[in-house]
């Protein structure tokens, strides 16, 4: 049997007020197959971390580099020392907006990995690509990339990028057919597909959620906006622990 996977990405937002109104609405019961992280801004890891019990750290990003003269940058190791149990690798706003490629971003997957926090790692086409229909050569192009020299130990989220911030999602057919095309391209480079849980992240919210976590091959969700208040997040949390008890 399974377990589903739900990450909160707060993005750039958060103060220590926030995270103590959460808190107070954060409920510990969860389903035991369901393993839920949030991925709050890098200066409040230890205050999330402290405040919530039952929930993993994630952070938003890491270096490549282990330590050196590399102003602003946070390593893996000092992610591990922090407690975190997973870290965002190329999400598209990385990829998007400080220019990050498919060679950085396959660095950050082993720097992950060789610090012992887990990567998530994010692949997804533009609209223009969805609309040629191209999307399953861009995600196929940007895994092979990432995992050319990759271990099995990580997280697959798929972020249909005309879906992020737009309140548009990918229908669950749409979902579905893409995470099956990933998790035979991770088969073909890793031979453990089955093994590599497959989130989907794009307007993830308490609506579309029970369709989503009905798929056969989704694993999980990657929320944004919705992980940003402990209501909409726990309605999400219990659609995934209503699909792991039928």
């Amino acid at each position: 049997m399974k377990n589903l996977y739900l990450i909160g990405n707060w993005k750039q937002h958060g103060s220590q007020a926030a995270i103590e109104a959460f808190a107070d609405q954060w409920s510990s019961e969860q389903h035991p197959r369901l393993r839920i992280a949030i991925a709050p801004p890098f200066p409040y890891l230890q205050a999330l971390g402290e405040a919530l019990a039952n929930c993993d750290l994630a952070a938003q990003d890491c270096s490549v580099h282990v330590q050196g003269a590399h102003t602003g940058e946070v390593s893996a190791d000092m992610l591990v020392d922090l407690g975190c149990q997973y870290v965002l690798v190329g999400h598209s706003e990385r990829r998007q907006y400080h220019g990050e490629t498919d060679e950085l971003i396959a660095q950050k997957v082993a720097a992950a990995q060789a610090a012992g926090v887990t990567p998530v790692l994010c692949v997804g086409e533009q609209q223009a690509a969805r609309e040629a229909e191209k999307q399953d050569d861009v995600v196929r192009a940007q895994l092979r990339s990432a995992l050319a020299t990759s271990q099995p130990n990580l997280l697959i989220a798929y972020e249909p990028v005309w879906a992020i911030g737009t309140g548009l999602t990918a229908t669950p057919d749409q979902a579905n057919q893409m995470h099956a095309m990933i998790r035979q391209e991770v088969e073909s480079l890793l031979g453990a597909a089955q093994a590599t849980p497959i989130l989907y992240g794009g307007s993830v919210n308490a609506e579309n959620a029970d369709a989503l976590f009905a798929c056969p091959h989704v694993d999980g969700a990657l929320v944004g906006g919705a992980s940003l208040e402990a209501a909409s997040f726990m309605a999400i949390a219990q659609s995934a622990s209503n699909n792991l008890s039928h």
